[in-house]
């Protein structure tokens, strides 16, 4: 249950609050004066601070300053009499999440209470997963011992801090996007909006209207005005991705705006002055398309300040060993499975295979064979048959299906309906596989 701290010079107001947060199971700690409160705050965590406005030496108020001074996260409800809700307005700039005027009725200071424990909550996961997000973003997550990762590593940090454009060029499933967030991450800018957009997904007038916004009216279906995405990014990075595929009509449109650092809504002639940095990325020979008049050449210079390439998987066979590892490493923990690693065959497999679909598909491969795998380590009875250069005989086939369809039951506790949902079957589907390979639901546990 969440841990509430009272702060009131008052002690018949203390023990009020006590008595009805503690009836709701709420454990209550108390303090006299803020100077109490800022010692009890520094030495355990709370939830949620409920403090009076007016007290000595030190106010509600100055509480609430050395509270943000020290960073302190706590949610705080102010408590303040009728004729001073100008302060407790006050109290809610410098942080507090709401306010009480005296007196008060018992369910409201429940319901107050209820909202802002839930709100400290959700904001601490929202924390939670920022920062975990972010982590998967790190040049920490740029995997490779080879000379081509180890300059593009060397790369990405020189260029983090400057506002230089960068285009990020390599094959499908290299890891362009995995570049552009850590350039981003290791930036001033960090702090700042990460807005991407693919350029190869969307019609040119809907492409357009998503780059800069548009107002009312600008065109059938603008029923409302709406920001773009590089607005959206301001002071942060704005990632455009296939950035081959966009129109040239729209490639000049997006050379002024970043020539001017600014843009100009559709259907508006207003401009709007952007601080963004812009990072890009292609899978396609963009000289090339510049020969041949399909990509402005003015805006290559202008996105290419810093060019980076990405190798593709094939030409840096020696990082094979130590991505998959990583992947193991991630899926085995968010199976639960205590995997070691992988046979020799296993890894001469991976080591000798030419990725078309580059880390992407050696990552996909990975958390595939960590999902079949029943044991303490992968075989290649886990990888796909095409890196093995091997035909599945149709009875082998038939053995793999009737193992799933087992194990999917024995993980279930004999659960069809669950285990039909994880093999993603309807249940007479099951039910016609398990008289197919003479499978019996297993018996109910003893009671």
């Amino acid at each position: 249950m969440a841990r509430i701290l009272i702060v009131d010079d008052e002690s018949r107001m203390r023990e009020i609050l006590a008595i009805i947060l503690d009836g709701q199971g709420y454990e209550v700690e108390q303090a006299t004066d803020a100077i109490s409160a800022l010692e009890l705050l520094e030495q355990q965590p709370f939830d949620l601070m409920i403090t009076d406005l007016r007290m000595a030496p030190l106010s509600g108020i100055d509480l609430l300053n050395e509270i943000q001074r020290r960073q302190i996260k706590i949610a705080v409800i102010m408590i303040t009499a009728f004729g001073t809700i100008e302060s407790a307005v006050e109290a809610m700039k410098l942080g507090a999440c709401d306010y009480l005027t005296k007196p008060f009725q018992r369910n409201e200071i429940l319901l107050k209470v209820r909202s802002a424990i839930e709100k400290q909550r959700l904001t601490r996961r929202l924390e939670l997963y920022e920062r975990e997000f972010n982590n998967l973003y790190t040049v920490e997550n740029i995997i490779g011992q080879s000379s081509q990762m180890q300059e593009v590593i060397r790369t990405i940090m020189l260029v983090a801090n400057s506002d230089s454009s960068v285009l990020i060029t390599g094959e499908t499933g290299t890891g362009k996007e995995l570049v552009a967030r850590a350039i981003h991450n290791l930036s001033a800018r960090k702090k700042e909006p990460f807005v991407a957009i693919n350029c190869a997904a969307l019609p040119e007038q809907l492409l357009e209207s998503e780059l800069f916004g548009h107002v009312k009216g600008a065109f059938t279906g603008a029923t409302s005005s709406r920001k773009g995405l590089m607005e959206e990014a301001d002071g942060g990075t704005f990632f455009l991705d296939e950035i081959g595929s966009m129109p040239l009509g729209l490639q000049a449109k997006l050379l002024r705006a970043l020539q001017e650092k600014a843009i100009r809504r559709l259907g508006e002639n207003k401009t709007f002055v952007l601080n963004v940095r812009i990072v890009s990325a292609s899978n396609e020979d963009l000289l090339e398309k510049i020969k041949q008049h399909t990509f402005r050449q003015d805006l290559y210079y202008r996105l290419s300040v810093v060019p980076i390439k990405l190798p593709p998987l094939r030409e840096r066979s020696g990082d094979i060993p130590i991505l998959a590892e990583h992947f193991l490493k991630k899926f085995a923990k968010r199976e639960n499975k205590q995997i070691k690693g992988f046979d020799k065959g296993a890894m001469s497999a991976l080591e000798k295979y030419s990725y078309p679909g580059n880390v992407r598909e050696l990552e996909n491969i990975i958390e595939r064979a960590v999902t079949l795998c029943q044991s303490n380590i992968i075989t290649t009875k886990e990888l796909p048959v095409e890196l093995s250069g091997e035909t599945l005989s149709a009875k082998t086939l038939e053995l793999q299906e009737k193992m799933l369809v087992e194990q999917a039951i024995k993980r279930n506790i004999g659960n069809l309906d669950r285990a039909a949902a994880e093999l993603g079957i309807g249940r007479t589907t099951l039910w016609r596989k398990m008289k197919r390979y003479n499978i019996q639901k297993p018996a109910s546990p003893a009671r």
